[in-house]
């Protein structure tokens, strides 16, 4: 059905191979870069999407997933993010079912062979951007190009800014919505297997490629534009449209338009399938997500937030011209590019206006070619790779709406396409005019090779989250969220001043990071430096009054400060903003108990139970202060009930056995405290309390043992001492009775 063109491959020194060895080989290679992030841990935005996603779990019914965000919150709420995907939520939670729980190998090894599936397909993808789409009388596709699309297909899959995509299983949306959008454009081109001359087509195939083109956008919003790219392929290889001439038979309103082939070979139903397909599949999105725009900080995206059209304009075009550096170059990968990571350029006399200007520049010169290029190979090739680069980009250009980042690596995955069809077309022109066609090769395999090494570096430090943050670190230094993040795992591991170091960077870099107060603040709390923990938490709130967590902590540090009723208002005001807050009841409780409103206290931590039935501290403590006030009943229902829930929880088991014990129900309280120290047998505690129960119970031997048990463990815990010496003196006795 094509006629025959220039083959690309004629004048590159590069290996032939059979098709099936080539796309094994590019299945290796893709392998190779990102196999060992098989067993990293989930990272950065994972807990979020993953770990602390309810539309994971089988409780949740699977219909609540078409209703609710990527993160799991409902996309009628004023927080989300609206970003419908569906079906990755889907996969992600038949990962969680066949691992029976949140074990991140899995995750990862599906990203990792989702990405070498797409690398494989991308052969074939390349083979037609490149080398055209004919077939033979048989229908079989024709190859036109296998070295060319073997180049592109490996500089795809090692191209280390994909690293994001693949050993972040977040990334699963964009591997996902890839998968997808290259199936909707091969179905695309199955359209035409059975054409002869171009007159016909297959109706079902069009309808096929629109269909998945949808499932593409239900795995990321990008899918949407496979669309627009395969009404953009049909022009320029199915009909040939010289673009440029149209235009200007368009903008003459030539009558001689109709032999353009616009309106031969069925391009103006197609176009309209197309079109209505993507306009339904866009109209169903909207009724979903609602009227209502994702609402975003200006941390999150400051450009998008300045008054001036002018800053605003300048800085989009130097974010696009980073994404491309990123393509070109991709040394500098940082997991998050927001918070002062890139500034503000301001006025014409930034330096960095250059890299606009070098944007724009070769650009101008692909379009002109694309359109002016006498050569007809020439224009839709480079029409097809600036369509790849630039069409999947547009959902994240600002453009249309606000996006909630500066730059995303991952959002470049599909972008990529474009960059490798102009690359690997660029390789074979310089092919076509170098002399030593050799080193050139060579070249390009050295690029290559140091692309793998890249991107299994790249992959390495995706491995956990402090390689993450840590190589973030020397890419955006002026990054507040990079020192918070690097803060917040030294603080998970115990190592609170290394930790207050970065957050107080944190807090220096961007003064409004309320994040990062709220963070210092507990840490400052804990080490019981209450006056500027106080400070801090106090400016959170001012800034964000609506700052829940920091309202809670604030009252944390006035209870300290043993300041009871600014204490209370601030719980009050934390649960006002977050009514369902079973920490804050949790602490709330706590006030109540110290200033002895017993029935306040334990409607406190009743509320937290029913908010959170999991809740063990708020259960332990209605049952120790049910105890203390003598309503022994009382407690031992709470604890039963308690232990229903939470059946494993040791300091229940205890708790629950001390209250047996002062009933006189021995046997039982027995029971539960060899239940509880086997649970945790270091527990100084659980010993000395079930030796006074043998002592009360007068099983004095055994009573000696636990006594002896727990001093060893802690020998200063408090009664053990007494109480042991009173045992002895007792079994003294007993001893001089016996011998007398």
């Amino acid at each position: 059905m094509a006629q025959t063109e220039p083959n690309l491959d004629h004048d590159i020194s590069w290996l032939l191979l059979p098709s099936y060895w080539a796309k094994m080989v590019v299945a290796l290679i893709s392998f190779l870069c990102f196999a060992n992030s098989y067993d990293g841990d989930f990272v950065f935005d994972d807990s979020e999407a993953i770990i602390n996603n309810k539309d994971l779990r089988a409780e949740t019914p699977l219909g609540d997933l078409w209703h609710h965000d990527f993160w799991g919150s409902k996309l009628s709420s004023n927080t989300s993010h609206k970003s419908y995907r569906p079906l990755t939520v889907l996969t992600f939670r038949i990962n969680y079912l066949f691992a029976g729980g949140f074990y991140p190998v899995g995750f990862h090894v599906i990203n990792i062979i989702l990405h070498c599936t797409i690398s494989v397909l991308m052969v074939d993808v390349f083979s037609i951007l490149l080398g055209g789409l004919q077939f033979t009388s048989k229908g079989r596709r024709l190859n036109l190009a296998p070295k060319t699309s073997l180049l592109a297909a490996l500089l795809f899959a090692a191209h280390p800014v994909h690293t994001e995509c693949v050993a972040g299983i977040v990334g699963r949306a964009d591997l996902l919505c890839a998968l997808f959008f290259l199936l909707s454009f091969l179905g695309y081109c199955k359209a035409f297997k059975e054409n002869k001359e171009g007159h016909n087509f297959s109706v079902f195939w069009v309808l096929v490629s629109v269909i998945l083109g949808a499932i593409a956008m239900l795995c990321k919003e990008q899918g949407i534009t496979i669309l627009g790219l395969n009404a953009v392929f049909d022009a320029l290889v199915i009909n040939k449209l010289n673009l440029l001439e149209l235009i200007q038979k368009l903008l003459h309103k030539d009558k001689s338009l109709e032999n353009t082939g616009l309106l031969r070979k069925g391009l103006l139903l197609r176009i309209t399938l197309l079109m209505s397909g993507g306009a339904s599949i866009l109209y169903i999105r909207w009724r979903i997500m609602g009227t209502g725009p994702p609402a975003f900080t200006e941390v999150d995206n400051p450009a998008s937030f300045a008054d001036s059209l002018f800053v605003r304009a300048i800085n989009y075009n130097y974010y696009y011209s980073l994404n491309a550096w990123l393509l070109l170059c991709p040394w500098w990968l940082c997991f998050d590019w927001s918070m002062g990571c890139i500034p503000l350029i301001k006025s014409v006399s930034d330096w960095r206006i250059i890299a606009l200007a070098a944007l724009w520049f070769c650009l101008i010169g692909l379009i002109c070619q694309a359109l002016c290029s006498e050569d007809s190979h020439k224009r839709r090739i480079l029409t097809l790779g600036l369509g790849f680069l630039i069409i999947p980009f547009l959902p994240a250009s600002n453009l249309f709406f606000r996006v909630g980042f500066v730059i995303a690596e991952r959002v470049i995955y599909l972008p990529s396409i474009g960059y490798c069809i102009l690359f690997t077309y660029g390789f074979s022109l310089l092919s076509k005019q170098a002399k030593k066609k050799k080193i050139l090769a060579v070249a390009v395999l050295g690029i290559l090779l140091i692309n793998v090494m890249r991107c299994a570096l790249r992959s390495s430090q995706w491995r956990s989250e402090e390689q993450l943050f840590r190589s973030a670190l020397s890419v955006c230094p002026l990054n507040a969220k990079v020192h918070y993040n690097v803060g917040k795992n030294l603080a998970d591991k115990g190592n609170q001043s290394a930790a207050i170091k970065y957050y107080r960077e944190a807090v220096r870099l961007n003064p409004k990071y309320v994040h990062a107060m709220n963070n210092l603040g507990n840490i400052l709390k804990e080490r019981n430096e209450l006056q500027e923990a106080e400070e801090l938490l106090s400016l959170a709130v001012q800034i964000q009054p609506d700052f829940a967590a920091a309202w809670m902590n604030l009252g944390i540090v006035q209870n300290s400060l043993r300041r009871f009723e600014e204490a209370e208002q601030s719980y009050w005001t934390a649960i006002k903003h977050r009514k369902k807050y079973p920490d804050c009841y949790y602490n709330l409780g706590r006030l109540y108990a110290d200033l002895n409103r017993h029935i306040d206290a334990l409607n406190a931590w009743r509320n937290a139970t029913v908010l959170k039935p999991e809740h063990s501290l708020a259960w332990n403590n209605m049952i120790i202060l049910l105890d203390n006030t003598g309503n022994l009943a009382q407690a031992e229902a709470v604890g039963r009930e308690a232990l229903e829930l939470i059946p494993n929880d040791h300091s229940l088991m205890f708790s629950l056995a001390n209250v047996l014990g002062k009933s006189q129900k021995y046997k039982e309280s027995e029971a539960l405290f060899l239940k509880a120290i086997k649970a945790n047998p270091n527990a100084a505690s659980y010993h000395g309390n079930l030796a006074v129960l043998y002592h009360r119970w007068g099983n004095l031997d055994l009573a000696k043992k636990h006594y002896e048990v727990s001093l060893k463990l802690d020998p200063m815990a408090p009664g053990t001492k007494e109480n042991y010496n009173l045992l002895r003196r007792r079994l003294e006795q007993l001893q001089k009775k016996g011998g007398a």
